[in-house]
C-alpha cells in the first residue's frame, strides 16, 4: 500500500514538474516574441528616420545645385 501510495506520489510531482517546465517555456518563447518585436519596431522607425534624413538632405541638394546656375 505504502508502495502504491509513492508511486502516486511520484506520478503527481513529475506531472507538475512538467508542467512547470511547459509554463516556463511558454513564458521564455513570449519575452522572445516581445523582444523580436521591439526589435522589429526600433528598426522599421530607423528606416523610416534614415529616409526622411536621406530625402531633406537631397531636398537642400537639389535647390543647392539648381540655385547655382541662376546667379
Amino acid at each position: 500500500m505504502a508502495s502504491k501510495g509513492l508511486q502516486d506520489l511520484k506520478q503527481q510531482v513529475e506531472g507538475t514538474a512538467q508542467e512547470a517546465v511547459s509554463a516556463a517555456g511558454a513564458a521564455a518563447q513570449q519575452v522572445v516574441d516581445q523582444a523580436t518585436e521591439a526589435g522589429q519596431k526600433a528598426m522599421d522607425q530607423l528606416a523610416k528616420t534614415t529616409q526622411e534624413t536621406i530625402d531633406k538632405t537631397a531636398s537642400q541638394a537639389s535647390d543647392t545645385f539648381s540655385g547655382i546656375g541662376k546667379k
